[in-house]
């Protein structure tokens, strides 16, 4: 109980420190504004001030600072990290920074985030060495993470993920395999649906007439030329003339 208190002692100091060493830098009116409602611990009225100066000066440290500590404060741990993220991102001296850093490690050991605190605050010890109070804080919050380590990976989920993706890979495959093979089925079903060519008559067998009835029609068209010739020759041993003017 003695250290939650501490953290929480720390946190306010911080907090009313950073405002009255920004608030004679800003010229808007929302950020005192803001300051006065966080003195009267009516937070939410004060974050919503803080949140129109961040939006006008969006490069000034003072107003994401200052809405981190209100957020924190309603405890919201995540938005308030946001904003510390933005106050140390747009600080310009040490003391920012450190202020800044050592709230953010307050936000993660609230998350239990150990690992995540023990590094704020060791960026807030790097601003300012000499800080008790954050010096106290990253002792704790390296107790913390030796206390509670954190979790090995799950190898066996790891290889539980992998096998799992190694199986749907290999339905994949064996379902693009059985694809490829119902294609070639259609093709081949497709060839065996058309209409088969009529074979084409070798030479010799055109239009139904055998070879040997060729070779006896040859032999009877030579017969009768043989025939002529003979009557040619018969004409012109008696001496007759040929015509060869046709009449008319």
């Amino acid at each position: 109980m003695k250290k939650i208190l501490t953290l929480w002692i720390l946190f306010i100091g911080y907090a009313t420190a950073f405002a009255q060493d920004e608030v004679k830098e800003e010229k808007d009116k929302f950020l005192p504004q803001g300051n006065e409602a966080y003195s009267e611990k009516k937070y939410a009225d004060a974050e919503a001030d803080f949140r129109v100066s961040q939006s006008k000066f969006p490069k000034k440290a003072a107003a994401s600072y200052n809405l981190g500590n209100s957020i924190y404060t309603q405890k919201h741990q995540v938005e308030a990290g946001f904003a510390y993220g933005n106050a140390i991102k747009n600080a310009i001296t040490r003391d920012e920074k450190h202020k800044a850093w050592h709230n953010m490690g307050n936000v993660l050991m609230n998350m239990k985030d150990y690992q995540g605190a023990v590094n704020a605050y060791k960026n807030a010890l790097i601003n300012n060495p000499k800080d008790d109070e954050t010096r106290y804080n990253y002792a704790l919050a390296r107790k913390m993470l030796k206390e509670n380590p954190p979790k090995p990976k799950d190898k066996d989920k790891d290889k539980k993920d992998k096998d799992k993706k190694d199986k749907e890979k290999e339905n994949k495959d064996k379902k693009d395999d059985k694809g490829n093979e119902d294609k070639k089925d259609q093709q081949k079903q497709d060839q065996g649906n058309k209409p088969q060519e009529s074979p084409k008559p070798k030479p010799g067998q055109g239009n139904g007439i055998s070879g040997q009835r060729i070779e006896n029609l040859l032999d009877a068209v030579n017969h009768e030329e043989k025939k002529v010739q003979d009557k040619v020759k018969a004409q012109q041993v008696k001496g007759k003339p040929v015509r060869n003017e046709k009449d008319w």
